[in-house]
């Protein structure tokens, strides 16, 4: 029986490496995006060419990576501390690269909006000169209510008062006053319209201006993303050029590095999946022993039970009995004679010598 957490503890292992190396990739692809598309925007005037320098330098960038990481204790001292240079100064272009590329983009939003403000300014200077006219107008229009309600009153008031001959009192109009007044009243009244026309052009003027700052404002998308930069410039006192250049700055620390130090922890989440050897007393590559592994008491109930059964078989031994049997080398003949004299010379000489010489011979 299989034990489905045991199996699925293994899978996570097995498993976990190929997703750092999936992030890695990931983040370096789009950190080599920017950082191309930033460095083809530099140099606009060869971008192919930057372009293809640019992927092959982010191509070696990643494989100096892994090779400092693989051959670390191998590799020659001058060739490591140049490779770590060379990477260093790489994860330097790529930064310029992404920080080209986002600076850029800020750029041209920020061009959007200006001619934006620049367009929302013209419409309301010429707003605000409306409302100046209207200022003047509204002046001119309550002198003349004035003037028109003071001429009214005195046409009204047109009376003559004269005592005749025989002592009474007499009533009558000025005709010259009243024509001069009925002159200066119709004037007056043909300003006033004119004003009223006026005031009432330079309302509608006025609406369609609000409209149009209105439908400016509503239908622009610049707004809404340069809004919380407008916030937090407004929060810190700080201009927007300079909130943006401080986070652009954070993401670059963090992006290319990121890439890097993924691609190293991906080699070494592969490192711990190989089988780990030593040498023997032989000077064998054979396999670790793995430490013996501590399970608790509820792994210990998970692990399905192995039974161990002993069988123990009576095996007949064969005793094997050796025999040690002596055999000589038989001489010529021709040797006997030679070999005699010797062995009677070395005998005279104080030497033992107990073999016997014709065991030698047929």
């Amino acid at each position: 029986m299989i034990n489905l957490n045991y199996a699925i503890k293994k899978l996570q292992v097995r498993a976990f490496p190929f997703l750092i190396a999936l992030s890695a990739l990931s983040v370096s692809a789009s950190a080599a995006f920017y950082s191309i598309s930033g460095l083809s925007k530099l140099f606009a005037g060869a971008a192919f060419a930057v372009i293809v320098m640019a992927a092959s330098l982010e191509v070696a960038k990643l494989v100096i990576a892994s090779l400092l990481y693989q051959y670390r204790k191998t590799l020659p001292r001058f060739l490591k501390y140049y490779l770590s240079l060379s990477c260093l100064v790489l994860i330097l272009i790529t930064s310029m690269g992404i920080y080209g590329f986002l600076s850029a983009a800020y750029q041209e939003t920020a061009a959007k909006a200006g001619n934006i403000d620049s367009l929302i300014g013209l419409i309301e200077t010429k707003r605000d000169n409306i409302h100046e006219q209207l200022a003047v107008y509204s002046d001119e229009k309550s002198s003349i209510n004035e003037a028109v309600s003071s001429l009214r009153s005195g046409l009204s008031n047109n009376v003559i008062q004269y005592t005749d001959t025989l002592g009474n009192v007499l009533t009558t109009t000025s005709s010259s006053t009243r024509r001069a007044l009925e002159k200066q009243l119709d004037q007056a009244v043909d300003r006033q319209t004119k004003i009223n026309i006026r005031v009432d052009n330079l309302n509608e003027q006025l609406f369609n201006y609000e409209t149009e700052i209105f439908e400016v404002t509503s239908n622009n998308n610049i707004a809404g993303e340069l809004g919380p930069l407008k916030y937090l410039s407004g929060l810190t006192g700080l201009p927007m050029d300079r909130i943006i250049n401080y986070l652009l700055l954070t993401i670059i620390f963090v992006f290319d590095p990121l890439a890097i130090a993924l691609v190293i922890a991906a080699n070494f989440a592969f490192e711990q999946l190989r089988i780990k050897t030593k040498k023997n007393v032989y000077g064998e590559q054979v396999p670790e022993e793995e430490p013996i592994e501590e399970w608790t008491m509820e792994e210990w109930d998970a692990k399905p039970e192995i039974k161990i059964v002993e069988k123990i078989v009576e095996v007949p031994v064969e005793v094997e009995k050796e025999v040690i049997v002596e055999k000589y080398i038989k001489l010529p003949p021709s040797l006997r004679g030679p070999l005699n004299d010797a062995v009677k010379f070395a005998r005279r000489g104080g030497e033992k010598i107990e073999i016997d010489i014709s065991s030698f011979f047929d």
